[in-house]
């Protein structure tokens, strides 16, 4: 009997727990159908859909994971709302969807929905204040007057903030809260003298305890937007040097401490790894790689990737992908190109020269970009590198037909800086049996050196102190130009290429 009973409990307990709804009743909203759609960052996902009927419509909650859902109408009206695994049921009115809600059923939105209605309040009397104290100089009275009126505002929202969270102390809506709140800074030391010990106190400790008031081990979290918001900050130029290491240091510091099996974690290095990728400055690419090598490639003692969420094929790929381009990071030593040059004889590689810079470049005499990228470069190394010790080492595409439209562009353009290639001899010649060239002549590495250097899209710029360093990538002929005239510093010279808005189709990859 007791048996029966538990199992009865049991059941009935499951049951229970998947039947939560979240139901709606919208007066004055036509008959329509509707979007129950959720967060995952700060992006809006469709989550469910139902039809309203008499202003009432029902979504069953147990098809959702706890963050913040909102109800989207045909017209962009909408109402965000927490959820976490509860019933919930909220009237409104249209078109004021926030300003009229009422939460007939749940806990966790009786603390959140008056909360946000109030702070929208303030923001918008605080706003005012702000743009009244623009009226006035800073060391007036009116001045002063609103600026305490600021303050006492922002203090009103941090104690209500404060109260939320102690009074919800086992809710979401408690760690919402908290989350968007920023962290509390002591005062700063100071010496026997008064003196502060350290003038950047203040911002150090509020950058080493950004994350003090986020749970980074509770994963519904990621389903608010606050959150993406938050890495957006941290990340910026308000809180740490765009250098690639110091962003890196900063980053595995950050990831190390989530948990791997958590969503936590897949969303922070997810995020991460995506916005350097797209990064457009230069070097920040080595963010993106080291990213992926540390997260996606290496494997746990179980020889899988931490990386659980990603199928291996796509794994597979990018790995591969980050294999290559960790040799081609700003600070890493170029690998060596030796092929043969126009003569279709001659081997020359960039290693044997004695240049204090290199410009590695690859292109292809077919390329649209090329056509217009190339001129320029002997444009620039016939009035300027060539007398500066600046070589340029170009390597293009030379198989088949494109061998003789290679020589000629060359000779038609005047190019006399180096110019190699794979030549069609050379390919095909390779192709039966490569041992005839390696490692006698060249390297495999040469012979693919579009592997090697990642060549998916031409033209393509490397720049390579005198060690064969690269320094510099990505450039265009004008940022090109600038670069190495700082770095010899040549200040005062005439630009041939001033500084401008390049065209994209003038940005070399």
């Amino acid at each position: 009997m007791k048996r029966l009973l538990l199992v009865t409990l049991i059941f009935l307990s499951t049951t229970v727990s998947f039947s939560q709804k979240i139901k709606f009743k919208i007066h004055n909203q036509e008959d329509t159908t509707v979007n129950l759609v959720r967060y995952y960052g700060k992006k809006l996902y469709y989550a469910d859909t139902a039809k309203m009927i008499n202003g009432t419509v029902e979504f069953n909650g147990s098809k959702q994971k706890p963050g913040i859902l909102a109800l989207f109408l045909p017209d962009q009206k909408i109402l965000e709302f927490v959820y976490n695994n509860e019933d919930i049921i909220i009237e409104s009115t249209y078109p004021d969807l926030l300003v009229n809600a009422k939460v007939k059923r749940s806990n966790e939105n009786k603390a959140f929905i008056p909360y946000i209605k109030w702070l929208n309040n303030q923001r918008i009397i605080t706003n005012q204040f702000v743009e009244e104290r623009k009226k006035f100089t800073s060391n007036s009275n009116e001045y002063k007057n609103l600026t305490k009126k600021i303050d006492e505002k922002t203090q009103n929202v941090i104690d209500y903030q404060n109260d939320i969270i102690k009074n919800n102390k086992n809710k979401l809506v408690a760690k919402i809260v908290k989350m968007s709140m920023d962290i509390s800074i002591p005062e700063t030391p100071k010496n026997e003298l008064g003196q502060p010990i350290d003038s950047n106190f203040r911002f150090l400790y509020f950058r080493e305890h950004y994350f003090d008031n986020i749970d980074l081990q509770d994963e519904r979290l990621v389903r608010t937007p606050i959150y993406e918001n938050k890495l957006e900050n941290y990340f910026s130029k308000n809180m740490m040097v765009q250098n690639w290491d110091t962003i890196i240091f900063h980053a595995f510091k950050l990831c190390d401490q989530l948990n791997p099996k958590n969503e936590m974690f897949q969303f922070t290095v997810t995020w991460i790894t995506n916005y350097y990728e797209k990064s457009k400055i230069m070097g920040m690419d080595k963010v993106f790689i080291m990213m992926a090598d540390r997260y996606y490639c290496r494997t746990n003692e179980q020889g899988n990737s931490l990386a659980h969420w990603m199928k291996k094929e796509k794994l597979k790929t990018l790995c591969e992908r980050v294999e290559t381009q960790k040799n081609l990071v700003i600070g890493s030593i170029a690998p060596n190109i030796k092929l043969r040059d126009t003569s279709d004889k001659n081997w020359k590689d960039f290693y044997s020269l004695n240049s204090e810079y290199t410009i590695l470049y690859f292109w292809d005499p077919n390329c649209g970009h090329c056509k217009k990228i190339t001129p320029k470069l002997q444009t620039l190394y016939e009035r300027k590198f060539r007398n500066r010790n600046i070589e340029i080492f170009a390597v293009g595409k030379a198989i088949g037909k494109e061998f003789k439209e290679w020589k000629e562009f060359i000779k038609k353009n005047n190019l006399e800086f180096i110019n190699v290639a794979v030549t069609d001899n050379l390919f095909k010649e390779a192709t039966k049996d490569a041992r005839q060239f390696v490692p006698r002549y060249t390297t495999l590495k040469s012979l693919n050196y579009q592997q090697t250097y990642d060549i998916y899209a031409t033209p393509k710029v490397f720049v390579l102190d005198k060690d064969n360093r690269i320094i510099a990538k990505s450039l265009s002929v004008s940022q090109l130009e600038d670069l190495m005239d700082r770095l010899q510093k040549k200040k005062n010279v005439e630009k041939i290429f001033p500084p401008e808005k390049i065209p994209e189709e003038e940005q070399m990859h």
